[in-house]
């Protein structure tokens, strides 16, 4: 790439994006056991919080894709989950505006090809509501567990990205690689979006970012506590924006964001509340608090930080914290407004 070009797209990157309207607000679905405030959501749970998160005007929702946690300290103590993707078919059939994602998949657990079929088959169901959010996955246990080889995990990534990208944007791959392979395979019939099914990288790692810069149309932090965090993640994605020769405002940020909320659900109270070790990979004695006002000042430090839409895991994930938490989404509507009025 010429000198000229690589400092001409620096001096684009150099500033956040400026904060001239609200970011999105999306929330992680509770599949994990214990996150409903201490109770396991079955079904009907799920599909309740789903719906009235959409009514209360929340941008999106958005499920994990994890099969079973043997945390550090905890191993006798495992930690189960609904497998995100069956789920995910459910509420994009039960829910009408909400944007659904994976937070993220892991391409290491199903069939490459399989996935990208399943992802236009869900954004089929969902009339072109789906985010395809992929990640290698971390968590060595449940790879052991489910029988899925967890060596080379950055390199098996890069083979299913390179299936799963060509799918879902061109429609056709043929590809032979170490670890996967996909001969002369199509993806048919074509959803909504065909081409233009957005995908979004979740990872801070300089190799799988420089795979996937030319790519995907998002990326996301992982989990954070505070817009200062942002900073040096973005000279990450920056840097391997300008390695392949993208322009890195092209691509929309996204950061994970853990939040305590001030409020107990009275359907459970007495019950146990798991703030911040249900994100697994976060600081649990450090999630965010505060009033509505605090915590959308929080969120508009994000975005001033160019994080365009924050993935929240609140506590407690319950139908009292969704319609606390809304009070946050109105006080951020009001400021869009009156900055556009």
């Amino acid at each position: 790439m010429m000198e000229a070009t690589r400092q001409g797209i620096e001096t684009r990157a150099a500033a956040p994006a400026s904060a001239t309207r609200r970011p999105k607000v999306g929330l992680l679905v509770p599949l994990i056991e214990g996150t409903m405030a201490g109770d396991s959501a079955r079904w009907a749970d799920l599909l309740a919080y789903a719906r009235r998160a959409e009514a209360l005007g929340y941008d999106s929702l958005w499920l994990s894709d994890h099969l079973l946690f043997r945390l550090a300290g905890r191993e006798d103590q495992p930690v189960g989950m609904w497998e995100g993707w069956s789920v995910l078919a459910g509420l994009a059939a039960a829910t009408t505006r909400i944007t659904l994602g994976t937070f993220v998949t892991c391409t290491g657990f199903r069939n490459p090809a399989l996935l990208a079929k399943m992802a236009a088959t869900v954004d089929e169901i969902s009339d072109g509501r789906l985010v395809l959010g992929l990640g290698a996955g971390w968590h060595e246990p449940e790879f052991d567990a489910f029988g899925y080889p967890f060596d080379h995990r950055v390199s098996r990534f890069e083979e299913a990205f390179t299936i799963i990208r060509s799918l879902i944007q061109d429609g056709h791959v043929d590809f032979e690689g170490t670890y996967h392979r996909a001969r002369d395979c199509e993806l048919r019939p074509r959803g909504p979006r065909a081409g233009r099914l957005p995908l979004l990288i979740g990872s801070n790692g300089p190799r799988m970012l420089r795979a996937a810069a030319p790519y995907v149309q998002a990326w996301n932090s992982d989990w954070t506590n505070r817009p200062g965090e942002i900073p040096p993640l973005r000279e990450r994605v920056d840097a391997a924006c300008l390695d392949v020769g993208r322009d890195p405002s092209t691509l929309e940020r996204t950061a994970g964001v853990v939040i305590d909320l001030p409020v107990r659900d009275p359907a459970r109270d007495g019950r146990a509340s798991v703030s911040g070790a249900t994100a697994p990979g976060t600081d649990a004695s450090r999630p965010a608090t505060g009033s509505p006002e605090e915590l959308a000042e929080l969120l508009r430090g994000y975005l001033a930080e160019g994080i365009t839409h924050v993935q929240t895991w609140i506590d407690p994930s319950t139908p009292a914290g969704l319609e606390w938490f809304a009070q946050v989404l109105d006080i951020l509507d009001r400021d869009d407004h009156d900055q556009h009025a």
